[in-house]
């Protein structure tokens, strides 16, 4: 099959995810036929670099041989079972090395990273009423936060483009102040900004006494927000108002876990465990839909108990599937016999150097790094530049999406230095190329 008729099929079969199919009439869509390391492969060979880690999934390359290696040996013994009466080797590994990981246990398993949400959400409002404190039902998030987008995880997601079309559907939470250090007044130092803005979180829960189930946030990085990046001083004063005022700390570490931030989990940088932690997209290395909700013994106690009504009887079909498991455990396989976590430090440091002149660019503000993510903001993009920018960045054989004008790296943890030059070197000829071209529409401000 070549591109043009994989394309023409696609167009007439399927309807792709946060994308206005129209544009489509301009902008083709990429066929892919393969992927290979670092790199995508369409249909007529032409090769893109994956920076953008197939929507930040992807740890260690397309194809990893550990990663389908212990997917191939899981199919040779159970596929898939219903985890409601039963249960199998690879879920209870699995849970027993997140619990290691993390200090948190009994891991409850969805599909995917909105799914994991939806769970946390109603866990926690349900532990308050088995507490009978049914009056706890309200949530706190930060602004600019994007937590999924089914209904429960689209209440605490702060991006209108998603939101507004569903409004009369979702229950109202609280936005506090995010403490994005991009908003830092004149010599005011990032964790400044992130106490400042802890000051406004606690003035929240001053304002709603005995109301607040849980807040909800991104640790250290908020995605949709345009890779807004935050001190982790504010981690630890969310944890103390939390425990203060009788509240969750639910952490959203579905885009910044496994190594993203620098650390396993990015909570780690302010010594922090919260009641709840979200897990997903990296959890399989990118090979299969897989999430878990990891909490504290306390919240498992209080759902323990002869009624049927105070269990937590939410349910996926997939839960803990036993493939996704398998590739889950090779994910944590590879992160010890590779020493991920250290190498990554090393890559980091060579890569920040190679894309220095990104940062030089006369049109780049707020050029920031943390662990396995770069990026900058665009001053003055012109309407359309997004689609531009991703239009300009394929034809230099690189996948990049911009968030709005927000540019960002977030490639697979084996990209090598030759690939990272490459990167560095399109994405400033697409920058330019952007800059001086033109598209119609205006941009979703997505990853």
């Amino acid at each position: 099959m070549n591109n043009a008729d994989l394309l023409d099929r696609s167009r007439k079969a399927v309807w792709h995810p946060c994308t206005q199919m129209k544009r489509h009439e301009r902008l083709p869509l990429v066929p892919l036929s393969h992927g290979e390391g670092a790199w995508l492969v369409d249909c007529d060979g032409k090769r893109y670099l994956d920076a953008v880690s197939s929507w930040w999934v992807n740890l260690f390359g397309h194809g990893e041989p550990r990663i389908k290696a212990a997917i191939k040996a899981q199919l040779d013994t159970l596929e898939h079972a219903m985890l409601a009466g039963f249960t199998h080797r690879p879920v209870v590994e699995l849970s027993e090395r997140l619990a290691a990981r993390t200090g948190l246990g009994h891991a409850f398993y969805g599909s995917d990273g909105a799914s994991a949400v939806e769970i946390a959400l109603k866990m926690s409002a349900h532990y308050w009423r088995n507490h009978d404190r049914p009056e706890k039902h309200r949530y706190l998030h930060l602004g600019g936060s994007y937590h999924g987008e089914t209904l429960g995880a689209l209440g605490v997601t702060d991006v209108p483009v998603f939101r507004d079309a569903y409004a009369p559907l979702l229950r109202g939470a609280i936005a506090v102040p995010s403490p994005d250090w991009r908003q830092a007044a004149p010599g005011e130092t990032p964790e400044q900004v992130a106490l400042r803005a802890a000051l406004a979180l606690e003035a929240a829960f001053e304002r709603h006494p005995g109301e607040i189930a849980a807040l909800i946030l991104e640790p250290l990085v908020q995605g949709a927000a345009g890779m807004a990046m935050y001190h982790p001083a504010y981690l630890a004063r969310a944890r103390a108002l939390c425990d203060r005022y009788h509240a969750h700390l639910i952490a959203d570490e579905i885009a910044v876990g496994f190594g993203r931030t620098g650390t396993f989990l990015a909570c780690e940088q302010a010594a922090v465990r919260p009641d709840f932690v979200c897990l997903s997209k990296g959890i399989t290395g990118g090979f299969l839909p897989l999430a878990a909700v990891l909490t504290t013994d306390t919240v498992y106690d209080a759902f323990y108990d002869d009624d049927v009504a105070r269990g937590f009887l939410h349910s996926h079909s997939y839960t803990g599937n036993p493939l996704a498991c398998a590739a889950a455990l090779a994910v944590l396989d590879i992160f010890d016999s590779d020493d991920v976590l250290a190498r990554n430090r090393e890559r980091a440091a060579r890569w920040s150097t190679r894309f220095a002149p990104l940062a030089a660019h006369p049109r780049a503000r707020h050029f920031r790094h943390l662990g396995m993510i770069w990026a900058f903001d665009v001053a003055d993009a012109p309407a359309g530049f997004a689609s531009a920018y991703f239009a300009a960045a394929l034809a230099r054989g690189v996948l990049l999406r911009p968030i709005g004008g927000t540019i960002y790296f977030m490639p697979p943890y084996t990209m090598n230095d030759d690939e990272a030059g490459m990167l560095a070197d399109a994405a400033l000829e697409a920058l330019d190329a952007a800059l001086a071209g033109s598209a119609e529409g205006n941009d979703v401000a997505v990853a």
